[in-house]
Order: structure tokens, then sequence, then C-alpha cells
């Protein structure tokens, strides 16, 4: 789904136009059939260096518990353990970047929304155009997001990460930076250490196959072991769920995903919004949470005007774009925009997933 880190959602924040979320699928008829490029054979990178972690007093006590939770056999699990390594790089992308620049949104957008994966996006909708009406049909996403979440993640499946994820998730789930947060995020990835060895076993594949980021995020889509148990699909019938080698399982896979975190069929994603700059109202709106739970009265009464009229009876989220010395972009983000930041919770990473898909759509029917 999602990938979890620094690292991880600086890329996707990195990843106004948007009116709607309506899907447009255009005349595919009218274009040449064009392939995506193959993806390049990837090396793993294995941990930086041995560790032996069946030493560790509290790797013993999570051996124990998948004995008794999962039923896996205890030496078994030790041999598998025994050939883990520490990955010191996941460590120092993990530690909180320094102070910087001021967000900039414009920045961010041009990374994402520019040239190459918007030629891609087209090769890859044109390439798997029956799977994507299907999705869209099944789950009522349009293609068009599907495709943008894509090619934001790893511009279509050309950037999956060559990490062993078993050396990832190990690494950070027992020795994760000292931060404010450490305990809860070494929770989080011994919970995906165990979801890891889960998948593994119920595809019954060699959890070291498994290549990902240094977070552990796997596939074209980039979901971590978590959200592959509890959202991914097998989209092409096979009987196997394989993220990282058929986009059909991840389009499938993402359009779920949406869907479970609240994506509503056939309604908008956004609306371009002013500000009343001589009152200070609206800025109650501000950092209330990635969920559309106020009303446009609510809005308007405190300063804030969509530049078009939404829809009566939708809630909205003030979205604020920051762009650094320049102003701020304000829009009024609906339960789809925010079923997108639950993919990464970023303001900036849903909209450039909103941008990219529309530019996409655009140079698709044109």
């Amino acid at each position: 789904m999602k990938s979890f880190s620094k690292r991880a959602s600086l890329l996707a924040l990195s990843s106004v136009l948007a009116l709607t979320g309506c899907a447009f699928a255009g005349d595919n008829s009218k274009k040449p059939t064009t392939q995506v490029k193959a993806k390049k054979v990837i090396k793993p990178v294995q941990g930086d260096e041995f560790a032996n972690f069946n030493q560790w007093s509290e790797v013993a006590a999570f051996i124990d518990q998948m004995v008794e939770k999962n039923g896996f056999d205890k030496k078994e699990l030790q041999a598998t353990l025994n050939k883990t390594h520490y990955v010191d790089s996941a460590i120092q992308l993990m530690k909180p970047a320094p102070p910087g620049k001021p967000k900039n949104w414009a920045a961010y957008r041009s990374r994402f929304v520019e040239p190459v994966r918007i030629d891609a996006g087209v090769a890859f909708w044109n390439t798997y155009a029956d799977a994507l009406a299907r999705a869209e049909a099944q789950y009522g996403v349009p293609a068009e997001i599907i495709v943008a979440i894509i090619g934001v993640e790893t511009v279509y499946g050309r950037n999956t990460g060559n990490f062993r994820v078993m050396d990832a998730v190990t690494t950070l789930a027992f020795a994760y930076p000292d931060t404010p947060n450490r305990t809860a995020r070494m929770n989080y990835f011994r919970g995906e250490l165990e979801n890891t060895l889960l998948f593994a076993r119920d595809e019954r594949i060699d959890p070291f196959s498994l290549l990902g980021s240094y977070a552990g995020a796997i596939g074209w889509p980039q979901f971590m072991p978590g959200s592959i148990r509890k959202f991914a699909v097998d989209f092409d019938g096979n009987g196997h769920i394989d993220l990282r080698n058929s986009p059909v399982d991840a389009i499938g896979s993402v359009a779920n995903f949406l869907v479970q975190h609240g994506w509503r069929k056939g309604e908008p994603i956004t609306y371009p919004a002013r500000i009343d700059t001589t009152s200070t109202e609206w800025q109650r709106f501000i950092g209330q949470g990635l969920e559309a739970k106020f009303t446009l009265e609510e809005l308007r009464t405190a300063g804030v005007t969509p530049v078009i009229d939404p829809p009566a009876g939708m809630p909205f989220g003030l979205v604020d774009l920051q762009n650094g010395d320049d102003p701020t972009e304000y829009w009024l983000g609906a339960a789809n925009f925010y079923a997108i930041t639950q993919y990464n919770r970023s303001f900036f990473y849903a909209m450039s997933v909103n941008d990219l898909s529309r530019a996409v759509r655009t140079a698709r029917n044109y």
C-alpha cells in the first residue's frame, strides 16, 4: 500500500485542475497500442552485515509468539532468522530529516506529473485496458486513478526496490532508530515481519525471494506485506497474489485498497477554493486529519469558498498545498481525496495522483 517510511513518504510526497474523479476511458480504437517497457532484472541488495538475530532476546520472544500464534516450527523459523541480515542503510533512511526548505507543492508536483510518467501511463493503460476497465466496473475506481497510483509509486514497475524484504523489516522491527515514536514503529514492523512470513507461507514462496523498498514495500503498487494480506487480490485469476510480476493483480489490488478505505463511486475528488484572508476563522479547518467531515455551510461561514459549487450534501476537508515563498493553494477535498491519502498520508501525494491521472487521461484521448 502503501510504503511506510520517511523517504518513502518523501518519494510519494514529491509524487489546479482536478475537479472530479469521474471515469473517462476514451476510445481506445483511436490510438495505436503501445507496450510498457519490460522491467529490468533487479539484483537483490543483501543486508549490509550479518547479524545473529537469534541471539537477541526480543527476537527469541517474537519466534515463540509466531510458534504459539501461527503454528510455525521453531527450528525452521530460527533457521530463517539466522539467514537474515541487518540493513544499516534502512536504519539511516528512517532517521528524521534535518530541518530544510519549506514545503513546495509546485516542486513536488513537477517530479510526478511529467512527460516520462505521462507517456508511460498511456502505454500502461493501453496495454492493460481490459483489466483496468474490469477493475473500474467491479470496484468503481476510475482507471486513470489506478494508473496514476502505480505511476507515482514505481513508474509502472520500473522502480520496485531491490532490498530483501526479510532483511529490511527484521532490521526495522528490532533496531529502529532512536526517535520519539520508536516503540510504535518497531511494533509496526514486527507486524510486517509477521505478515511477510505468513504471506510467504500462504503463497509457498521463499520469504527471501521478496524484494522491495528499504521499508519493505513490495511490487508494482508498493504494498507493505500486511496490506498485501488484507487488500491485495488475485485479479488475473491464476490462484496466486503476485504484485511483483502481475500488473493485473496490482490493478485489482489498488482498486480494492481504495474501496476498502472509503472510495465512493462517481463522486468528485477535489474542488479549488478561495480563502477570505481578512479572517482567521478558516484556519481552524487546517490540520484536522485525513477525513472529509465538514459541511459546505461550515466552510463558507468561516471564509472558505469553492470556486465551483460542489453537489449539495457532500462533506469536505480543507486541503492546503504550501508553495514555499509563493502563495499556498487551497482545495476542498472530498471523501475520495482522503481515500487516496490512506495510500500515503500526504496531501501532496494525493493531489499528485489526482493531477497525474488527469494528465494521463488527457494524453491518451488526445
